[in-house]
């Protein structure tokens, strides 16, 4: 799996799974070669998760979608796609917390307002006392719990990081692996916030970018741009068209079985399904294997839109919601991306995301009751005053969206490999494919890479990609003016 084949042996074609970001850009890239290929998706558009939709006169996103990447192909790629249809966005987004809004990442002068003196006084002696103890030493993985204390101390944990992780991982943060915090915080402590403060250096990370590239058609232009472009050049996407696995023989992927029962052969498969899914496709997989599938999880998403008669409800892109009582865990408001989404339209379309297993109660609720929590909850925050009449709501349900990164995932993940790595004629990319918390531009590179191993452009092992990802073959950034390099040299 995932072997570069020499340029006498490309395939002829090559049938992907899943229209999201990783596998229409490896249709895409495919396409621009020479190589037939034919997408499969399960859904009516195409974007996976990233995809846009038109709601009550608007354009929206499933949630906050930004776009960054320091990588150049990435870059270069989604420039080529979005064809200078797109603006730079100054981000805003805070933390919610009991009715009070703090910067993200942490500054110490609007913490000290809305904590008070005396509890950010306790949160910098947690800090404080936890970087003079030694670590408590642990033959097993360090859980996200430990990866945050250590770095932002017990307080702040207590406060701003355990209540949002444990509603979207639904696992308590000691259950929940580090990775997670590794991926998303990074190197950022509060250390590291004080000193920037203080004007006396501190890191800039790229998860707190403060703007970034944002498509004027919604997030999902740029996967209906690569789906077109995919078709002009004789590719095929097949919408509203599931697949139910891939077909066997020996131990070589040749084709994909649909749910009508029909089969395609293909010299090669690139699936973007959930990998537990794919797995069990197969008919192949030990029992060993299988257990170890059995035991990894996705977590499910519920969206839920709100049109509010108002235009003036709060500045952010998108809030995190920290206060325990509330059982959502994000709120977008559209009308602060760009003025393209809104157009003429007088009102405000918020989303709220709440995140749940397949047997919790809530995932089984009627859309009405679904919206009245909505509806009962934003009013909660004061975020929509009473006088903003709600006029209507709308609920979208997103099975597996999250790969749960519980504490020892990579060992269950490890038998999972290597088993995909015996199976000839077989690539697994994107966030569902290889069970990897990946954003927009990782599935991308993904996509990228996937394309260069078929076309003998490379020999990458596409299981080493992961979210973590620091090194670049060509740093840049995307700016108003185009690509620019990191060095601040524009790219011609």
């Amino acid at each position: 799996m995932n072997r570069s084949p020499s340029p006498s042996h490309l395939p002829r074609n090559v049938g992907i799974i899943g229209a999201g970001p990783a596998g229409l850009t490896a249709a895409y890239q495919l396409a621009k070669a020479g190589i037939a290929v034919e997408v499969f998706e399960a859904d009516g558009s195409v974007g996976g998760l990233a995809r846009s939709m038109d709601l009550w006169g608007q354009r929206v996103d499933l949630g906050p979608h930004r776009f960054f990447s320091q990588d150049s192909r990435v870059n270069r790629l989604w420039l080529e796609v979005a064809q200078g249809r797109y603006r730079m966005v100054d981000r805003l987004t805070r933390i919610y917390y009991r009715r009070r809004f703090f910067d993200y990442p942490l500054k110490p002068a609007n913490a000290l307002i809305n904590m008070g003196f005396g509890n950010a006084a306790a949160c910098l002696a947690s800090y404080f006392k936890q970087q003079l103890s030694s670590p408590p030493k642990s033959d097993e993985s360090p859980s996200f719990e430990d990866w945050v204390v250590e770095r932002f101390g017990r307080k702040l944990f207590e406060m701003f990081f355990q209540s949002y992780s444990e509603k979207l991982w639904g696992i308590p943060c000691q259950e929940l692996d580090a990775d997670f915090a590794a991926q998303r915080i990074k190197k950022f402590t509060l250390g590291e916030a004080i000193k920037k403060a203080l004007g006396l250096g501190g890191k800039h990370h790229k998860t707190l970018v403060d703007r970034f590239a944002y498509p004027l058609g919604g997030t999902g232009m740029i996967y209906e741009n690569m789906a077109r472009e995919t078709e002009r050049r004789g590719g095929k996407i097949h919408l509203k068209c599931p697949v139910a696995g891939v077909v066997m023989e020996a131990r070589k992927a040749v084709g994909l079985k649909l749910t009508d029962g029909s089969v395609r052969p293909f010299d090669h498969v690139i699936s973007s399904m959930p990998l537990t899914l794919l797995v069990r496709s197969l008919g192949q997989a030990p029992p060993p294997v299988l257990d170890a599938v059995a035991r990894l999880r996705f977590r499910n998403t519920i969206l839920v839109f709100l049109e509010v008669a108002d235009q003036q409800l709060f500045p952010d892109q998108w809030l995190y919601i920290h206060s325990p009582e509330l059982q959502f865990g994000r709120v977008t408001n559209f009308r602060n991306w760009t003025p393209e989404l809104t157009g003429r339209s007088e009102c405000t379309i918020l989303c709220l995301e709440y995140w749940c297993y397949e047997q919790d109660a809530i995932w089984s609720e009627s859309p009405d009751q679904q919206i009245e929590r909505a509806k009962a909850e934003i009013r909660a925050t004061g975020l929509v005053p009473e006088r903003s009449a709600i006029r209507q709501g709308f609920v979208l349900r997103l099975p597996r969206c999250y790969p749960v990164y519980a504490r020892g995932y990579k060992t269950l993940l490890k038998p999972v490999i290597e088993f995909l790595r015996q199976v000839e004629g077989l690539t697994a990319i994107g966030r569902y494919g290889s069970f990897k918390y990946n954003n927009q531009d990782h599935s991308i590179l993904m996509g990228i890479l996937a394309a260069e191993n078929l076309l003998g452009q490379g020999s990458h092992d596409l299981w080493a990609v992961n979210t973590d990802y620091e090194s670049y073959q060509e740093s840049s950034h995307i700016e108003a003016t185009g690509l620019v390099s990191d060095t601040s040299n524009r790219e011609a």
